[in-house]
């Protein structure tokens, strides 16, 4: 393998995880404001559906039927996801640190 392409694998690799890390983060943060927006509907609803379930006899909470965006990934699944790109971007510092290494060593055993 050539050493060129090892650090240009490292590289791509490399900026495929720092876009995962941002996507992540980006679907953290959306999450997060749909899930405060919720609550905050909920508790604006809350005395409306206090006094229509005191009428009708029902339990149901409004903070139950509060439901995230069809499709959008959870906080839960969008942290996993970050975590699983930071070990991908270690990975592929790794990678270059190695190639860096070798090209060093090839460096000093031709000089």
């Amino acid at each position: 393998m050539e050493i060129q392409s090892a650090f240009a694998a490292g590289m791509q690799g490399l900026q495929r995880a720092s876009t995962g890390v941002t996507d992540a983060t980006l679907n953290i943060n959306q999450q997060t404001q749909q899930n405060r927006n919720n609550a905050a509907e909920a508790e604006t609803q809350r005395p409306v559906a206090e006094a229509e379930q005191a009428e009708n006899g029902t339990l149901e909470s409004t903070a139950q039927n509060a439901v995230g965006q069809a499709g959008a990934p959870s906080v839960e699944a969008s942290l996993v996801d970050l975590n699983v790109q930071e070990l991908n971007a270690q990975a592929n510092v790794r990678s270059i640190q190695s190639a860096d290494e070798v090209l060093g060593t090839i460096v000093d055993i031709r000089a």
